[in-house]
């Protein structure tokens, strides 16, 4: 059985990993053959492929079909923080302000995700920002574990902010090679689009393994052009 798992997934719900890499991302190492067997090994039925600035390997995961339903994302790096945009057709351009990506995003008919809130190694939201975020009903849910992220408390902090705002916590592997895929997801009942799959979120049960090992760093070979498809 994969490390990350403990017992089959009860009948009528599923895993999902809301937030991973592939070798699109230019920091991440995996390939999509690697993303398959990841997704086979840790028995994932939906895959959020986030990465960085760029829906390219999203829709390159679906194209080569690997194993899973895959949801297309974005982790989008604005001037004030990084979200991440779920369920989107485009790429977001880097570095536009956050109020105008969140606006993209739902132009898309998206999710506002927020990753790991509390994480100072991380390109995230002062505090202040977030919580005003939040408040103005800018977010659509609060990643509530992030196995990458090296202290307990901070995603301790993330689900109390979540629960404050009444909105549902995710959680998600980070993944930025193969073997970490998994380390995290939310179990909850099967969804049929973005609507409802934040409804079914409330009903999810956050799966976490801290994954934080260092990992070596293999150069890959995107094709020409596709890096910020």
């Amino acid at each position: 059985m994969h490390p990350h798992l403990a017992e089959p997934c009860p009948e009528g719900r599923i895993r999902v990993d809301c937030h991973l890499h592939t070798m699109y991302s230019g920091d991440a190492v995996t390939t999509l053959d690697e993303l398959a067997e990841g997704i086979a090994a840790a028995q994932i039925d939906v895959a959020c492929v986030t990465d960085h600035n760029a829906v390219a390997g999203a829709l390159a995961a679906i194209e080569r079909d690997v194993g899973c339903r895959i949801i297309v994302g974005e982790e989008i790096r604005t001037g004030a923080g990084e979200i991440i945009g779920l369920f989107l057709c485009e790429r977001i351009p880097y570095g536009i302000d956050v109020r105008d990506a969140v606006a993209r995003v739902r132009e898309q008919g998206g999710v506002v995700y927020v990753p790991h809130p509390f994480d100072p190694l991380r390109h995230a939201f002062a505090e202040a920002v977030f919580r005003e975020l939040c408040a103005e009903g800018a977010v659509d849910a609060v990643e509530g574990f992030n196995a990458k992220v090296g202290l307990d408390h901070m995603n301790d902090r993330a689900v109390a902010a979540a629960a404050e705002f009444s909105l549902p916590a995710g959680a998600g592997s980070d993944a930025h090679d193969g073997a970490a895929i998994g380390a995290a997801y939310v179990e909850m009942p099967d969804f049929d689009g973005p609507a409802d799959f934040l409804d079914k979120l409330h009903d999810g049960h956050v799966i976490g393994h801290r994954f934080d090992r260092p990992r070596s760093f293999t150069p890959r070979i995107i094709p020409g052009g596709l890096r910020q498809t």
